[in-house]
Formats: structure tokens, C-alpha cells, sequence
């Protein structure tokens, strides 16, 4: 492999590291045992409490990264029903509380359906949306109020995995394009329920062909280093 001269990897970032800590421990691998730095950049972003494949791009295959970032995701999300926080997952604690006595497993069956193919969403006001040039999350976090404006995203497929009726969690696979917050799907979904929801997990499982099979293992990437042929002229 040539990381000068560009290679395309996929590694299963784990949980509570941002996409961009996850890409800095790898560069330093790679630099380490290339003996120079080396260019790198991910394609699309995941949330420090998401897991699952960043898609990571060397050298000059750097350059192809907008365009792996339009490649078809698939993501396995957990989502509490009844309740709602800021962030509209973990990392804020909870809000409001709602009903859920009305909500059954046809009902979720139905509903879902109204969130496939072309829908307009709102992104989550703590996300890295820029408002002005500042990151939204960056507003939030110093007590301004934040109000973005929806936009159009692809859903290809929602699949309902699970549901719980005593815990009203449940599991959904979804199928989707660039620029969707599964965060934003937890939201609407639990409003159209007629009740609350945010996100409790995510695990993106999909980009484009490459699953969850085909990463690198991030704790053992430097072992993973040692396994393979590097070339290491840069030209």
C-alpha cells in the first residue's frame, strides 16, 4: 500500500471519540511508521457518541473524499420513546416527558413510513452546522439560541428491528443519503408518534459497499500496520 500516493481505509471508531480524535490518533500512526507526516482526512463525520465506519482517505485520495461522502449510509440507532432531551441523544440528560400508553408496534409500523424518500429536516441545533461562521454546537454550549432551517435529505429505507412495550425503546435500521441526522429522524419520529424520542445509540454499519466487516480495528491499528506491505516512496 501506498499512502503517499493515496489509499482509502475504513476504521470502526468506537464510542465517545469524535471523528476528528480518531483521525489525529491514526495520522500519528501512520506518520510513526512512515516516517513522515502524512496527509489524511475522513469522509463524514460521526458523533463522538456514534460508532461504527469512517471512511479515512490519504495522500492524494484525499481528494476524492466529497465525493465518497454522497455514498449511500446505513445506521442501526436506539431510540427512547417518551421523552426528549436537547441534543436529542444521551449527552444532554432529559427535558420533557411524554405519553406513550396510545403507542403500538402497527402504530410505529405506520408511521415510519411517512419518513421515507425525500423529506425536509431540521438539523439538531448541537451539531456542526455553521451559523454565521460558528459552529452551532459551539452557540448552544455558550447559552445563545440557535434557530436552523430545514433541509432536503434522502431516506431510502426505515426497517423497525425492535421494539420494547414495557421500556418503549426501540431499534431501527436506516438507509440514507448526505447531510441526515439520525438525530433529527429520533425527533420527528417521536413527534409524530404523538409523543417524544431521542437517540440512545448509533452505529453506522454502511457507507456505500463497505461494511462494518471491512474495518480496521482502531485499538490495533498500529498491529494492523505491521501486517501489511507499505511502498513508501512519495511520488
Amino acid at each position: 500500500m501506498n499512502f503517499f500516493q493515496g489509499e482509502i481505509l475504513a476504521i470502526d471508531k468506537p464510542y465517545r471519540i469524535s471523528s476528528f480524535g480518531a483521525l489525529a490518533h491514526v495520522r500519528y500512526l501512520l506518520s510513526r511508521k512512515l516516517g513522515r507526516k502524512i496527509k489524511i482526512g475522513h469522509a463524514g463525520t460521526l458523533d463522538p457518541l456514534a460508532t461504527g465506519i469512517l471512511i479515512l482517505c490519504t495522500g492524494k485520495a484525499t481528494k476524492k473524499i466529497e465525493s465518497l461522502q454522497y455514498h449511500t449510509k446505513e445506521y442501526v440507532a436506539g431510540l427512547q420513546l417518551g421523552a426528549t432531551t436537547a441534543s436529542y441523544d444521551k449527552e444532554h440528560t432529559v427535558n420533557y416527558t411524554y405519553p406513550t400508553h396510545h403507542i403500538t408496534r402497527e402504530l410505529v409500523l405506520q408511521t415510519i413510513q411517512q419518513f421515507i424518500g425525500d423529506i425536509q429536516q431540521v438539523p439538531p441545533t448541537y451539531s456542526a452546522v455553521k451559523v454565521g461562521g460558528e459552529r452551532s454546537y459551539a452557540l448552544r454550549r455558550a447559552g445563545e439560541e440557535v434557530k436552523l432551517q430545514p433541509k432536503t435529505v434522502h431516506i431510502e429505507e426505515i426497517e423497525l428491528l425492535d421494539i420494547d412495550p414495557t421500556t418503549m425503546q426501540m431499534t431501527i435500521r436506516v438507509v440514507c443519503g448526505k447531510g441526515t441526522y439520525i438525530r433529527s429522524l429520533a425527533r420527528d419520529l417521536g413527534r409524530a408518534l404523538g409523543s417524544g424520542a431521542f437517540l440512545t445509540s448509533l452505529r453506522r454499519t454502511r457507507v456505500g459497499k463497505v461494511t462494518i466487516q471491512d474495518c480496521v480495528n482502531y485499538d490495533h491499528f498500529a498491529e494492523w500496520l505491521d501486517t501489511i506491505e507499505i511502498d513508501f516512496e512519495n511520488n
